[in-house]
């Protein structure tokens, strides 16, 4: 299963996933939490969150999960410091 790194401090505007890729955000400034639609989320939950140094995945799309765009929030100490979007492809 590949892994696109996401840096927090250093987000990308977007990173594409194909199906069975994950995302895999890091930080060393604080807890992380990585908030999507919960109405619209590629992924088997819509909240992800992580203690300081630890790399928080996203896990692979879930079965059904169309192609497009996916929308999150990412916070930093319960501040938001960033908005970042998943490209899903189809293979």
């Amino acid at each position: 299963m590949a892994e696109r790194p996401v840096l927090v401090g250093v987000i990308p505007e977007a990173v594409v996933l194909e199906k069975g890729d994950q995302v895999a955000w890091m930080s060393e400034q604080g807890n992380l939490r990585v908030e999507f639609d919960v109405n619209r989320c590629p992924f088997g939950s819509n909240v992800f969150q992580a203690p300081i140094g630890m790399r928080l995945l996203s896990g692979p799309a879930v079965m059904g999960a169309k192609a497009g765009a996916y929308k999150y929030r990412v916070w930093l100490n319960d501040q938001l410091v960033g908005r970042g979007e998943v490209l899903l492809r189809d293979k």
